[in-house]
């Protein structure tokens, strides 16, 4: 699967459950949620992690960088959905910076942290569309130095940490030489990619190469200009709508889940913009990897996450008001089994799909140079094999 998903391209923690040396960023406030149960809390902790940090330079060279990124994230995230350790389920876990926009603060080194790592993708997707580019100064060393400090990386040794900074000017400026941030980042064990975006020449001349090789990472060129290739399927049209009816069986609880419902609606608008990235987005839904347990009663009912029977009427969607606790049961295991049969559709189609793009790979020559998909899961692909992680 993962190599068939090269073709096309289309990136997860509970609040708290790790640590860093310096605390991340102060967050706005949020409605308090429902307690947490033991349960879910241990499933959390005992999974093995997969984290990813994209370091995006958003100056204004790089509209092809950022729009390669959103067509992308859904196929990335695929490739993970049976990631595994030890037969162990992996959780995947993404976070998101940009730098050299000249719209973001001087004092902070033009670098802002867009999200924290989180299970939460369509977070992650509605703030990757959100990002605007403009011209400023890259500090490569300075941005890996905060996403090291910054973010609450896995303390285990066999997690996989990885960060991605994709950009094209030198990898030397700043007032964070690149050798300290680098050294820092591999105290943490995590694996630093770079993504230079130009010819490779220009990349090894600019310091790019050498950043990976003292990172133990890949160095990757690629044309953050060129369209990516986006095979289409027979299956792709019934996928995607498929996927837009999953969005009926959520049943959001709280203020926070009203927003989050929208936030849904949204994400596959922003997907549909493009026939693969709605299947693959379609696909992502389907999978494990789209957990919503901090807003959804079926999602988080059957994690554990949420009492039913402890929500007040108020807290509840409109479906369930008034409703005896009996009737609301009914309800949600009604909307999870509809739920189940979409999913396992989507899953059974998307087989078929895997299948025909297969073929379509023998039967073609790829495209020449790399894009933004290919330089992450080629370099996934070995460095998970590395800490004993399994992608298929």
């Amino acid at each position: 699967m993962l190599k068939s998903s090269l073709l096309c391209l289309g990136l997860l923690t509970l609040p708290g459950l790790a640590s860093a040396k310096a605390p991340p960023p102060a967050q706005p406030a949020t409605q308090a949620q429902p307690p947490v149960s033991s349960g879910t809390l241990e499933a959390a902790i005992s999974a093995p992690r997969v984290q990813i940090a994209l370091l995006l330079d958003t100056s204004s060279s790089m509209d092809g960088l950022i729009e390669q990124t959103k067509r992308q994230l859904w196929t990335v995230v695929n490739a993970f959905q049976n990631a595994r350790r030890e037969g162990q389920s992996a959780r995947l876990e993404i976070a998101l910076y940009e730098y050299g926009n000249d719209t973001l603060s001087r004092e902070g080194g033009f670098i802002r942290q867009v999200v924290p790592l989180t299970t939460d993708l369509d977070r992650v997707s509605e703030q990757l569309f959100a990002l605007k580019t403009n011209g400023g100064n890259e500090y490569c060393g300075q941005v890996i130095q905060k996403a090291t400090q910054q973010l609450e990386w896995s303390k285990s040794k066999k997690d996989l940490k990885l960060i991605y900074i994709a950009g094209n000017e030198p990898f030397t400026q700043g007032p964070v030489a690149h050798s300290t941030a680098i050294a820092a980042a591999k105290e943490h064990g995590i694996v630093v990619n770079t993504i230079h975006c130009g010819p490779a020449e220009v990349g090894a001349r600019s310091g790019w190469a050498e950043g990976a090789k003292l990172a133990g990472g890949q160095p990757f060129n690629i044309d953050q200009n060129r369209a990516v290739a986006m095979v289409a399927a027979p299956q792709d049209e019934e996928i995607a709508r498929l996927g837009v009816e999953l969005n009926k069986t959520y049943l959001s609880y709280g203020r926070a889940g009203a927003e989050a419902k929208r936030r849904q609606v949204a994400q596959d608008a922003n997907a549909s913009t493009n026939a693969v990235s709605a299947t693959t987005r379609a696909v992502s839904k389907a999978s494990r990897l789209y957990d919503n347990s901090n807003w959804d009663l079926v999602d988080g009912t059957k994690k554990g996450a949420v009492k039913l029977e402890a929500l007040k009427d108020e807290e509840l969607p409109e479906e369930l008001r008034g409703k005896s606790a009996e009737e609301r049961k009914a309800v949600v295991e009604a909307k999870e089994k509809e739920r189940s049969a979409l999913q396992g559709r989507i899953q059974q189609l998307n087989q078929e799909r895997q299948k025909y793009l297969a073929q379509k790979q023998k039967e073609q020559a790829a495209e020449g140079g790399d894009t933004l998909d290919k330089a992450i899961l080629q370099s996934v692909e070995t460095q998970a094999k590395a800490q004993s992680f399994t992608l298929e």
